[in-house]
This record gives structure tokens, C-alpha cells and sequence, in this order.
């Protein structure tokens, strides 16, 4: 599957913290062509491998999340439905934000906003409190207790769309973008002779914790980790986010990246002619499963290669495919230059 077309599929599949079943089984049914094995482990993460069949071969691990950020429902009050978060949710986005409730079946719905005739002028200053707000899915009280049991997931209606000639726009692209990244480089890795086996590793609950990565880490114990995931990319509105859409794969620095790692993805960029920038990341923890993965058992040789978004954790986050593209790219260049 193209890869526009596959990151379509996958932003459009309902998937939040810790209800990710939809995703991990698309994916298990479209990778399960092309690897030696597939499976799933306890926190419902997608595990792939491709062997190379070489003694003493290195195991290198690709990385990205599938779950997005969403909602729960936590009660029903005269037929609407009361809900909390899943992940980190942006209150400022809810008031009439169009949502899927994952009952059987699914239901549309909205999520109430009051009407600005209403509103003194002391609320127009302030953002819609979360926990004052329900969803209406049209039905009476005894038909939404009837269909949408207490603890039903909730997400973003699919919004999927191309903006321009190279840019696409979506819910979930954080991180399901990235997501489409590592199975497509994965594909391509899985028709090639390597030196070195290969995992691709689609993981969970990353919004609420990098759970799913931090027990998949531990468990197949690679020798390198390659992370991918978003990063802010810069709009006019937000002067101080550090990468731009449409420059490339944004490639990580900092304590939670190994330093020679780095140096060595910078260096096959160049090489290559493949497009990319700097992502500096100060401090221990970078945000991402990086964090989870490198201190896994004894510690795993990590890098964080980095997809520019804007509108994060937004129904309409952004991103550029060329830079989509240069990551794959990336990806597939470092370990097909890996030795045994």
C-alpha cells in the first residue's frame, strides 16, 4: 500500500489508550505477508520480525506508537454522556468537536458548547472547563444507558484529508503517521538480504506512559533502537517549536539518544543526500518511548528520529509526506548498512 494511502487507513482506525485493538489487528493482517512472525504481547503491542539467518547478527528495533489520545465515558445525565480523558487532551479543542463513541455499534456524536448569546462576558475569556462538558449522540436516557455502557472509549470523528500538494491533515497522526513510517521502511527491509534481524514493534498506551514500549523493550532486548515520533513543527503562531515541516527527518540530541548513534544516522543523511535537520532535546527524558527503550534491562543504543507535526494532539494534525518519505528512507539506509 502507498504510503499516503496507508497513513489514511491508519489515522482513520479508532485506537486510544489502551483500547488499541482495531489498530494492532489491521496491522498484524497487512504485515503478516511480508515477516517471519508476527504477534501480539499482554499490552496488545504489534511485534514483527524479520530474520536475517546469520549467526551473531545484531537486533535492531523499529518504534512507534499506535494508540491516540481520546476519551471514556464516565456517566450519563438525561441522555448525554459524561466523559474524562484519555491521554492529553487539549480542553480548549472539545465545544462542539465532532467524536466517535466506540459503543456496538459506533455512534456519532458532538460534544455540547454553549452559544456565545448565552455566555457573560467574563466566560468569552476563558476556555470551556472539561468537566462540565457531555457529548450528545441524540438519544433519550434509557436508549444511551441501553447502548453505551459506563467505561466506552471515545474518539476524534475521522478527518482525514490532503492539504496542498504534499501535506496531510488528520486525527491520530501522532503517531499513526509515524506509524505507517516504520512499516513501510519495514517492507521494504523484508525483501532484502540483511546482516542484522529486525523488529518492527507498533507499540501502546505511549500517551498514558510509554507502557506498551517499555514491556516490549525489556522482552525482546535489541542491540540498537531506532524511535520514531512527532515533534512540534514550526507556524507562525508558535515561534519557539524547533523543527519545520517540509525539511526533513528531524534527527534527535541529547542525553536520551546515544551520542555515536547519532552521529552515525547525521553522517548516512549526508551521505545519502537524504533530507533532515537537528531536533535538540535537553534534559533525561525526551517524551517519547525513547525514554522507555533506552533504559530497558541493561540499556538499548537508542536514537530518536523525529516526524515535524503541527496541531498537535488536535483532530487536524499535520504533516508534510516528503518528510515522511526522508524518514523511511533514513530508516532502511541504517540497517541496510549494518554488519553482523
Amino acid at each position: 500500500m502507498e504510503l499516503t494511502e496507508l497513513t489514511r487507513s491508519l489515522s482513520g482506525l479508532p485506537g486510544p489508550s489502551g483500547f488499541e485493538e482495531p489498530v494492532w489487528r489491521w496491522i498484524g493482517d497487512y504485515l503478516r505477508p511480508v515477516a517471519d512472525e508476527v504477534k501480539t504481547d499482554a499490552l496488545g503491542n504489534m511485534i514483527a520480525l524479520k530474520r536475517c539467518g546469520k549467526p551473531g547478527a545484531k537486533t535492531v528495533l523499529l518504534d512507534a506508537h499506535m494508540d491516540e489520545i481520546g476519551f471514556v465515558v464516565t456517566g450519563i445525565q438525561d441522555g448525554f454522556l459524561r466523559f474524562g480523558m484519555l491521554g492529553g487532551v487539549d480542553q480548549r479543542m472539545l465545544p462542539a468537536r465532532e467524536v466517535l463513541v466506540l459503543s456496538d455499534p459506533p455512534l456519532f456524536g458532538v460534544i455540547d458548547v454553549l452559544p456565545p448569546h448565552v455566555l457573560t462576558a467574563e466566560e468569552k475569556k476563558h476556555a470551556f472547563e472539561a468537566d462540565k462538558l457531555c457529548i450528545d449522540v441524540g438519544l433519550s436516557q434509557q436508549q444511551a444507558e441501553q447502548q453505551v455502557p459506563l467505561g466506552t472509549p471515545v474518539v476524534y470523528a475521522n478527518s482525514f484529508t490532503q492539504l496542498g500538494e504534499n501535506q496531510l491533515c488528520g486525527k491520530a497522526l501522532d503517531d499513526r503517521a509515524c506509524a505507517a513510517i516504520i512499516i513501510k521502511a519495514f517492507e521494504r527491509l523484508c525483501a532484502q538480504e540483511l546482516n542484522a534481524d529486525v523488529y518492527c514493534l507498533v507499540s501502546t498506551q505511549e500517551e498514558v506512559g510509554h507502557r506498551g514500549a517499555t514491556v516490549a523493550a525489556w522482552n525482546i532486548q535489541p542491540d540498537v533502537a531506532l524511535v520514531v515520533d512527532v515533534t512540534h513543527g514550526k507556524t507562525p503562531d508558535g515561534q519557539d517549536a524547533p523543527c519545520v515541516c517540509g525539511k526533513g527527518a528531524a534527527i534527535g540530541i541529547g542525553p536520551n539518544m546515544n551520542a555515536a548513534l547519532t552521529k552515525e544516522l547525521f553522517a548516512l543523511a549526508k551521505e545519502r543526500g537524504i533530507t533532515h535537520q537537528t531536533e535538540v532535546v535537553p534534559g533525561g527524558n525526551s517524551g517519547t518511548n525513547a525514554h522507555a527503550i533506552q533504559v530497558a534491562r541493561t540499556g538499548v543504543v537508542t536514537a530518536l528520529i523525529s516526524l515535524p507535526l503541527k496541531y498537535m494532539h488536535t483532530p487536524v494534525e499535520v504533516v508534510c509526506r516528503e518528510d515522511m518519505d526522508a524518514i523511511v528512507e533514513l530508516l532502511a539506509a541504517y540497517v541496510e548498512s549494518m554488519e553482523v
